[in-house]
């Protein structure tokens, strides 16, 4: 196994074991709660919004160790972002998990880069995906819990 795959699997278990972010937000203005029944993994992402930009990301649920840690990442690198970066992110991790390994994206990703190995793990992505759409529909308020099926 390459040091750089062992480094990504380390940063993954990290992130499962100690989420960042964990946790109901109370000033929270945007809420969402997302569910992927395959596995059983349950999400609730928690947004405070101010003039478009994230200001503060939180999680709180149970899951496997790729979604907890997809769910912990997100709200690391999203946090400050405006809406836009924020669907420009959204956009870039959703190719990359679904499509794999690409440099490019990979460099622009930074540390979701750990992730590119979902792809090759087709039952996986919608583990690593699941915060994701759970914060897309969060952000636009939608009615209906979030669910990969």
């Amino acid at each position: 196994m390459s040091a750089l795959r062992e480094l990504y699997q380390e940063m993954i278990i990290d992130h499962g074991k100690r989420p960042r972010n964990f946790g109901l937000l109370p000033d929270a203005n945007h809420h969402k709660e997302g569910f992927n029944p395959l596995c059983g993994d349950k999400l609730i992402v928690y947004i405070c919004e101010k003039n478009d930009v994230l200001e503060k990301i939180s999680f709180e649920g149970s899951g496997c160790a790729i979604s907890v840690a997809s769910a912990s990442l997100m709200t690391e690198v999203l946090q400050g972002k405006t809406r836009k970066e924020v669907a420009a992110v959204f956009d870039d991790f959703h190719e990359l998990v679904t499509k794999g390994h690409n440099e490019v994206l990979e460099d622009r990703l930074g540390k979701l880069a750990v992730l590119a190995g979902v792809a090759e793990f087709p039952a996986r992505v919608k583990c690593a995906t699941l915060a994701w759409h759970t914060l897309k529909a969060a952000m636009t308020d939608a009615s209906d819990v979030v669910s990969t099926e």
